[in-house]
């Protein structure tokens, strides 16, 4: 007996009107449970839909370029009664304090035993576990890669960061010859941009070593698995080695998302590891993703010499983003890179001795072109299922992150998750303070996850930066709200840096005045941001900002000229009347 049912759009957060870019199965394919169905792009990620049980699909009811929410259909399946039954619950990155917890095993035999153990070195791991051990606890911390800092400091932001200050330095002196100062065209030496980015990581990554000698964190390097509620399995260097542990907190990142069938054997296409190691400067680049990462590395390669182009399948690149914020960016490397592709995806890339020829789709995509290198930067996924989470009973939901409550616990009360593992946003800082909530719980803390917003930054040129409400989100959700932009272009400081493209944006409650949000486009705005994150951690309201006595000439003067807008005492500018 078959029952038609219909697969809807699981939990993905507060993302709405997301886009689909792959449909992966057509009617009369036979899936089984958690074969995907369909790929969604967020600004950070990439996530694929699986199916909750086995059946026939029946009809597809989207095509890639629909946008899908919660609980949007997707398509009826044929199942049979059975698999109807034994269907998986969706679960969702809510608190799961109604989840029935599985039966954990004893603490049986170890090499080792911990208070806390913590899996993942990353920001948030490696913070989780010098605040536990700050707390008095004994800490085992596992790290699968030879040093500490996880992705983000060894083939993430931190590099990342070392390239593009690099990247400003040759385009701000290229840029000076129009004010009378020439330089000369910049002359790269590969190997010791290389060996200098290197050093970057290792003066940090020995910092971090030193860290945790001084704490008494014992380090272990290798791949862990859950074997037992109340233990890891860490295939390391010396052999395998079983770790018990009374409390465990969850730091295993996430990983570059790939788009299936296309050539990754050839060296010629690179993820952003790839493009980080710097290995040559290729005349001609494509970046697959118009998100940070891709726009990113694009900055670096364009100011090394590379000619950009950029295929982004949404309508604007850095789709989080207000359209507002992203418009300065967007005429700046407009101008500088070859091309910029929106509504556009990528279906195939034939690998070539001449390079990787790369075929397009879209409203006004281009013919078939050529390039020597392409950086797919299209997101990444947790890796909630590579960990044995599941076999232990802990959670994991349909898109691979481990649903946690508002005390970073799992289903299993012992057990704890942080960072990109337990949901979106996937951004180091939001993993540092879930990291030492974690182990403040652990300790007995009475505390618990409460701030108000996660700042946002693109590290590109110009920056941008957001934090709270965006506009596209205010008006989703109804709020009666007000928006005040200062542009820089009034800015004495951004017109002595010869860099006014930029604006200041706040967003203000209508009635109470007080912060939604806040955006930023230009130099430094992922420095600016910072202080309406605390202007709305404080419940600050437009007056509050604008009788702060800034600093004047500076760029962070421009939010208390946007308050000023707002309060209609602004006299850097002339408002008319109303």
């Amino acid at each position: 007996m078959t029952q038609v049912v219909e697969i809807k759009i699981p939990d993905i957060g507060d993302f709405k009107d997301v886009p689909v870019i792959e449909v992966l199965v057509a009617p009369g394919d036979k899936v089984e449970k958690e074969t995907s169905l369909i790929t969604l792009e967020t600004e950070k990620a990439s996530l694929e839909v699986p199916a909750p049980q086995a059946g026939v699909v029946q009809d597809i009811k989207v095509k890639v370029g629909d946008k899908v929410s919660e609980g949007t259909v997707i398509l009826t399946l044929a199942a049979t009664a059975q698999s109807t039954q034994t269907a998986r619950p969706q679960t969702t990155s809510a608190a799961p304090e109604n989840a029935p917890s599985a039966p954990v095993q004893p603490i049986g035999p170890s090499d080792m035993h911990a208070d806390v153990v913590v899996l993942g070195a990353g920001p948030g791991g490696y913070t989780a576990a010098f605040r536990a051990a700050d707390l008095g606890k004994k800490v085992i911390l596992i790290e699968r890669y030879p040093t500490l800092g996880g992705v983000c400091l060894n083939v993430g932001c931190i590099p990342s960061k070392a390239l593009l200050h690099a990247a400003k330095v040759i385009t701000d002196a290229d840029e000076a010859t129009a004010h009378g100062i020439v330089f000369g065209k910049a002359q790269i030496d590969l190997d010791k941009l290389r060996s200098w980015k290197e050093s970057v990581i290792a003066k940090l990554t020995k910092g971090l070593k030193a860290l945790a000698k001084q704490r008494k964190v014992e380090v272990v390097h290798g791949n862990g698995k859950f074997v037992t509620g109340h233990s890891i399995q860490v295939e390391t260097a010396e052999g395998s080695k079983t770790i018990s542990f009374e409390h465990c907190i969850i730091a295993a990142g996430s990983s570059v998302t790939r788009i299936p069938g296309f050539p990754y054997d050839d060296p010629r296409l690179i993820d952003s590891t790839g493009a980080l190691a710097l290995n040559d400067v290729p005349q001609r680049m494509l970046i697959i993703g118009g998100g940070i990462i891709g726009l990113e590395m694009a900055t670096v390669y364009s100011a090394l010499g590379s000619k950009i182009s950029v295929v982004e399948w949404m309508d604007q690149l850095i789709p989080g983003a207000d359209p507002d914020l992203v418009k300065p960016l967007h005429r700046r490397i407009g101008k500088r890179y070859e091309a910029i592709y929106l509504k556009t995806k990528v279906t195939k890339i034939e690998a070539a001795e001449a390079g990787l020829t790369v075929t397009f789709e879209g409203d006004k995509a281009p013919q078939p072109q050529t390039y020597d290198r392409i950086l797919l930067a299209v997101g990444r996924r947790p890796n909630g299922r590579e960990i044995g989470a599941e076999a232990i009973g802990i959670q994991v939901n349909e898109r691979g992150f481990i649903p946690v409550d508002q005390q970073m616990r799992t289903n299993l009360p012992h057990i704890f998750a942080i960072g990109d593992i337990a949901g979106e946003p996937m951004l180091a800082h939001k993993a540092t303070y879930e990291g030492k909530l974690a182990a403040e719980v652990i300790a007995g803390h009475k505390v618990a996850f409460d701030a108000r917003t996660i700042p946002s930054v693109a590290y590109t040129d110009p920056e941008i930066a957001w934090m709270g409400l965006t506009e596209k989100e205010a008006i989703k959700q109804g709020i009666d709200y007000e928006k005040a932009v200062f542009p820089w272009a009034a800015s004495g400081r951004a017109i002595s840096m010869a860099r006014e493209e930029g604006l200041t944006q706040l967003l203000l409650d209508k009635t109470t005045r007080r912060i939604l949000g806040a955006g930023m486009t230009g130099i430094n705005a992922g420095e600016l941001i910072a202080e309406t994150v605390l202007a709305l951690e404080m419940g600050a309201d437009m007056q509050d900002l604008s009788l702060t006595i800034h600093p004047h000439p500076t760029l962070s003067e421009t939010v208390l000229f946007a308050a000023e807008m707002a309060e209609g005492t602004i006299t850097d500018l002339f408002l008319p009347k109303k």
